[in-house]
This record gives structure tokens, sequence and C-alpha cells, in this order.
């Protein structure tokens, strides 16, 4: 609160600020305006609610404040940034951006707002560092006088998920966030416009995309589907390895990874993921501005593979 509290022009909003901080870090079950002011030892909400709806204090800046201090503690040049969006449940019609439509939290559509978010991955830590409100194009962008009546600012126009991506990550880059790598799901992996960006930058990417993705193989003018091609991968070219322990116990896959036909001087690849109990698969475009062989990640798929090799070659030799 130290850090932010210049952003905060009056003594009232930025004392209520601290209070509001305190409570989302609280063990208050329901974090509520009604409940982070009883535990402040306020009478009514009502302060809360100002700081959150009309007290004069920059949102931005003090995301900049935070970003800044975390990097601090978390930075470091292998990290990773994570593009997702996830939904806020909505009863009314009031709410900036909010439609019905599909939310992960529900996992249906309902009536929602829905927020882009960028989270940093480093070896430290991991944390959130910056978000963008979504908002639809037919039924808030193309309604100016709805975007008034909510207090839009006028500069603010649509933008696909993607595209707040991308603003984010430009913002990283500007304010000197270390990081090597971007990762996202299908909704960011389909973008032809983002992957560009990324290359342009020299930022590398693992970016997801759908099984119906046709990459270049061979001469560089085939094209096949992801999906055919991983039905060509021989079962001993198959390597496990784990993503990390997961809410539901260990997150153990097999995964393949292919050198695809691209221009001299590209590092281009195609890595599979597949389930080990369902087969399910998982594809993603990887670009590197470097040699696999100069990047932290593969050193350690080609470690775990010579490993992995040495066993093998151990074992036939105890066979025979």
């Amino acid at each position: 609160m130290t850090r932010v509290a210049d952003r905060f022009a009056r003594a009232e909003p930025r004392r209520t600020a601290g209070q509001f901080v305190e409570g989302l870090l609280s063990g208050v079950e329901r974090k509520t305006c009604w409940s982070i002011a009883e535990r402040a030892g306020h009478v009514d909400p009502q302060a809360m609610q100002r700081l959150l709806r009309t007290a004069v204090w920059d949102a931005d800046a003090v995301r900049d404040d935070v970003r800044a201090w975390l990097i601090e503690q978390l930075g470091h040049p292998n990290a990773v940034l994570v593009c997702d969006e996830t939904g806020f449940l909505k009863k009314g019609l009031c709410s900036v951006g909010v439609q019905r439509q599909y939310t992960g939290t529900a996992g249906r559509v309902e009536n929602s707002q829905v927020g882009v978010f960028l989270a940093y991955v480093s070896p430290l830590g991991r944390t959130m560092i910056d978000r963008r409100l979504y908002l639809p194009e037919t039924t808030w962008c193309d309604r100016p006088e709805r975007l008034t009546a909510a207090g839009v600012p006028d500069q603010v126009g649509f933008a696909t998920k993607p595209a707040l991506a991308r603003q984010m990550i430009a913002a990283a880059v500007d304010a000197g966030v270390p990081f090597a790598w971007v990762t996202g799901d299908e909704v960011y992996g389909a973008d032809p416009g983002l992957r560009a960006e990324l290359e342009h930058c020299g930022i590398g990417y693992a970016l997801a995309v759908g099984c119906d993705r046709r990459v270049a193989v061979n001469d560089g003018r085939t094209l096949i589907r992801v999906d055919d091609l991983a039905e060509r991968i021989p079962t001993r070219e198959w390597q496990p390895h784990s993503c990390g322990p997961g809410a539901k116990g260990p997150r153990d896959y097999l995964w393949a990874w292919i050198t695809t036909a691209t221009q001299s001087g590209e590092h281009r690849w195609l890595l599979i993921r597949r389930n080990r109990t369902t087969g399910e698969l998982a594809f993603y475009l990887c670009w590197s501005p470097l040699p696999p062989e100069h990047t932290l990640h593969w050193s350690l798929w080609r470690r775990t593979s010579q490993a992995r090799a040495r066993r093998s070659h151990y074992q036939r030799r105890q066979a025979k």
C-alpha cells in the first residue's frame, strides 16, 4: 500500500483502499463489500462501494506500481507470459460489457462479463500483472448511448480477445518486464496478428491451435493437418513429461516435438500433447528466435530424453 499511496489524492479513499486490500487477503469466506466493510469496522458498505465506483484514483497507475513490485520479487529472463480469459457471472444489464455469452466459470452460456488477463510465470513464482475488460461489439461497442451511460471512455472501442492480449504484452515490453515466452489457448493461437507481432519483437511462443490447423512439412509446400501428423508418430517417439501437480493430481502427458518446414533462419515446431489415459490430443505452434539448443526449455527436454535413452539402454542390457 505504501507503493501505491500516492495514487490516491485524498486520505479517505487511501485509507479505504488499505482496508479493502486487507479484507481481500483475510480469511473472510465471502469477500463482498459488505463482509470487507464489517471486518474493517464500518457500519455499512458505502465507503467500499464508493472506492470501486466514484472515488478518484488511477487504477492503471496502481496496476503499474503493483506490476513493478511483483517483477522485483519474481522477475526472471526465462519467464513466460500467459494469456487467458475468465467470466464473471452477473444478474443485471448495467455492468460494463455484460451480455449472455459463454463463460468457463459456469461452463455454459450465462449473463456475464469477460475479462482477459495476463499472468507472469517464472521459476520464482507466478502472479497476475495485467487485465482488460472485453466489450462485445454488437451489444456494446455499436451502441454509443449504452457506453456513455456506463461511463466507458470515448477512446475505448471494440477489440478482440487476442487484440487485448497484444495490448497487454506490448505494455509489458514497454515496462521492461523480463520474459522469453508467451503462451495461450486456441483463442490466441488462432490469431495470425498475435503470432506475427511476437515474431517481429523476437519473442518466443507456444500457442495452442485446433486439430484442423495445417502446417508445412517436407518440402515446405505440403500442408498437412496436425491431427494427421499425430497419427503418423510411432509409439516409441512419444516422450513422457509432467506439467506439474494439478488440482486433481499429477498432470503427466505424452509429448511429441516436430520440426516444421520453414524458411531459412526460422525456428518453428509443432508440439503435440497426448493424454495418457484418454488419448486426447492438444496441439501447439511454437516459434523461437534462437535455435532449440540455445533455449532453456530445449536443454531440459534434451537432458530428459538422453536420460530416458540411457535408462532404456541399461534396461536392455539388464534383460540380456
